[in-house]
């Protein structure tokens, strides 16, 4: 692994650089860290260059402001290191808030990118009116606005399914802490606030797939994912575990992300289509327990069944 600081537009990203071969670029979400992905970068190295980074003002990346900060922003971020660091061309993977900017970017720099995973971006506005969890960004900038970051980051916690099931590296849980008011103060308006370019999105000349983990099925972060796929008309996949299950397992889900990049790289850039579902099979107004949705209970590599979302 190599690591370095590379400057872009107002701040200076902290990026590791691991393997050689197709360039994977990997954005993380609230925390912005690149440690999150420590695990699966080491083991998808023998197939990709893998490149992580500390988001801007995150960690040991500088950039933090006060000032509310738009997804577009990070998305330049993001095109700046796959022209740095890639020659002008990566695959992305991007999680929770990192599925945003990667969405982000598809819409306004498509040129640098081979295919886009975006894994359960929490695009609360997708949802249907009334629904439940378009009312979850509100709740915790109120919060933070009474009680700080550790209050915010309390209510965060209980509404991820899984956390506290499996401890942290102690390095990136200290990091973390330190980026939270960073978090809800600048980056949270900017999430909360973003829909999706749908126009731009089902015009991008690369493969795109949308996806949450089984174990989140029913959850406000999880059913974008589903809607989104819907409007773009692109694959949706089943990954196996939690919203953070590269944590907790990175071999696990590092198998399945190897699935879906090594086709969007094959020859011909498509994602197969291998089964499909109705929209009304996967979406859910009130979130149900795990498994209970109707659907068959997923193998250990399940982002190798995807489900095209009509």
């Amino acid at each position: 692994m190599r690591s370095g600081v590379f400057e872009v537009d107002g701040a200076g990203l902290y990026y590791e650089v691991r393997g050689t071969g197709p360039a994977l670029l990997m954005i993380s979400g609230a925390g912005g860290d690149a440690g999150y992905y420590d695990g699966v970068a080491e083991i998808l190295s023998d197939a990709f260059m893998v490149i992580s980074y500390d988001r801007r003002g995150n960690s040991r990346s500088s950039g933090r402001s006060p000032a509310p900060m738009e997804p577009a922003v990070q998305a330049a971020d993001a095109r700046a290191l796959i022209d740095g660091l890639a020659g002008g061309r990566a695959l992305v993977f991007g999680n929770s808030g990192g599925a945003i900017i990667g969405l982000t970017l598809a819409a306004l720099h498509p040129e640098v990118m081979a295919g886009l995973i975006a894994h359960e971006p929490p695009a609360a506005n997708v949802l249907p009116d009334g629904d439940p969890g378009r009312g979850f960004f509100a709740e915790l900038a109120a919060l933070y606005e009474q009680g700080g970051a550790p209050a915010a980051g309390r209510r965060f916690a209980e509404t991820t399914r899984g956390e506290g099931t499996y401890r942290w590296p102690a390095d990136l849980w200290k990091r973390f802490l330190g980026n939270q008011d960073h978090l809800f103060g600048t980056e949270w308006p900017g999430f909360a606030g973003f829909r999706p370019d749908e126009a731009a999105l089902k015009s991008v000349p690369f493969p795109v797939v949308l996806g949450a983990g089984a174990e989140d099925r029913g959850t406000y972060y999880a059913r974008p994912s589903i809607e989104i796929a819907r409007w773009i008309g692109v694959p949706w996949v089943e990954f196996p575990g939690i919203h953070m299950e590269f944590l907790r397992d990175p071999d696990r889900f590092a198998a399945a992300v190897r699935v879906l990049a090594t086709q969007m790289h094959s020859r011909d850039g498509h994602v197969p289509e291998l089964c499909s579902v109705r929209t009304e099979q996967l979406r859910d107004q009130h979130p149900p327990q795990p498994h209970s949705i109707g659907l068959p209970r997923p193998t250990s590599v399940p982002a190798q069944e995807l489900m095209h979302v009509r």
